[in-house]
């Protein structure tokens, strides 16, 4: 955002809520855009602790904020304060994007368009003989799998260390075609799946700045990976995280975070803003410039 940006009554409030969220770069990104389109808009991180994620929302509709972005952990406790979510945001059962429409809010979810822009497109590949290993299984990986769902992935695994919440993300797909694809499993059986992934997806904030000198997995296990793999980091800072490090020194591809931050952030842009055009290019361009 240039500085000679004037903020006066009539700016408009878009922003993101997070608990934390000073680590979020979407503030750089939107900005940047806004400025580029010389709309009177602006972008703002809002950290809301859980325990005041209904009042906040309440606070919103009485300043007249326009939408804003979810992120951790508010991304499904939000859903019962919202009066409408989208067909698909109902589908992954998270929320990352949401407008207000004739005075009420509406939730979407454009992180599965983030999450699968890299894998249709500098990626594209036939992926219905393919499986894809999902590490975690919080409000990011639903939108992971509807993702792999969406490209036509023949299997979808999903890894996760707690018991009663992997059986809950197993058995709240089971009304969903996806749920044929899908099986979950606890981290102890991740060694048997590492050799079978074509694709491999850290949906989980191990190795997010400022906790840089960790991965989910170590090097021993990313070493079975199979030979022209893709290892996926929804993380985006450090870039590269320890995981795509080692992922590499396996001559694995690495997509990192970076993308699916950017497609997520033009969808979310296209919503709030009403518009077709929005400029990718600046946003892609704010965000690397931010992360020297």
């Amino acid at each position: 955002m240039t500085n000679d940006k004037l903020i006066t009554g009539k700016t408009r409030l878009l922003g993101v809520i997070g608990h934390p969220v000073e680590h979020s770069r979407s503030p750089v990104m939107h900005n940047a855009a806004i400025a580029h389109l010389g709309l009177d808009y602006v972008y703002l991180p809002f950290p809301i602790a859980p325990e005041n994620l209904e009042i906040a929302i309440a606070g919103f509709a009485a300043i007249g904020v326009v939408g804003f972005n979810v992120t951790i952990p508010h991304k499904q406790a939000i859903i019962p304060l919202l009066s409408e979510i989208t067909p698909l945001a109902q589908t992954i059962g998270a929320v990352n994007t949401v407008s207000r429409q004739n005075n009420q809010w509406v939730g979407t979810n454009t992180d599965i368009e983030g999450f699968i822009a890299p894998l249709q497109t500098t990626y594209k590949q036939d992926w219905s003989q393919k499986v894809a290993v999902i590490l975690g299984n919080g409000g990011a990986a639903r939108a992971v799998v509807a993702g792999c769902h969406q490209l036509g992935f023949a299997k979808i695994h999903v890894v996760g260390r707690n018991v009663q919440r992997l059986q809950e993300f197993g058995k709240s797909w089971s009304n969903s075609p996806i749920s044929e694809n899908l099986q979950v499993h606890h981290w102890e059986e991740l060694s048997k799946l590492i050799p079978q992934a074509n694709l491999l997806v850290n949906t989980t904030p191990i190795g997010m700045y400022p906790q840089v000198d960790e991965s989910p997995l170590s090097a021993g296990e990313i070493e079975n990976l199979p030979t022209g793999a893709i290892a996926y980091d929804l993380i985006y800072i450090p870039k590269p995280t320890q995981f795509l490090e080692q992922a590499e020194k396996q001559g694995v591809i690495a997509i990192d975070g970076l993308e699916m931050l950017v497609q997520q952030g033009v969808a979310a842009l296209k919503i709030w803003l009403q518009q077709e055009t929005i400029p990718v290019e600046v946003m892609r361009q704010a965000l690397l410039n931010h992360l020297v």
